[in-house]
């Protein structure tokens, strides 16, 4: 069986970028309502601040899930899309949901009686 969570492995890599609180969020909402400009998205998630969603689209931005497009009007108008990686990324973070759904009521209740 080959070795698949190694410090260096690339599925590594994958989780590194969906971890946090609102990498998967801005993914999915970018899915959900498609190119969008930063404000409609903190509507569309809501709970999170304008600093926040900017340093994770930056953060999505540099690992190459999200675009962003800049249009040369007064006032300026930023968009965010997912580039065909972020994409492909949807179907295993909706699997994740599917299994969240089954399964957090008893991940929440080991948590509630771990003797930690």
């Amino acid at each position: 069986m080959e070795p698949r969570f190694f410090a260096d492995c690339q599925a590594r890599v994958a989780i590194d970028l969906i971890s946090g609180r609102w990498p998967m969020v801005v993914l999915y909402s970018l899915a959900t309502v498609g190119p969008s400009r930063p404000g409609v998205l903190t509507e569309q998630i809501g709970g999170i601040s304008q600093k926040v969603l900017t340093d994770t689209l930056r953060r999505l931005q540099a690992n190459g899930l999200v675009e962003r497009h800049r249009y040369a009007e007064a006032p300026p108008r930023v968009e965010y899309s997912l580039t065909e990686a972020g994409q492909a990324l949807i179907g295993p973070l909706e699997a994740l949901g599917e299994w969240a759904q089954k399964y957090g009521d008893a991940v929440l209740a080991a948590q509630e009686t771990a003797d930690w």
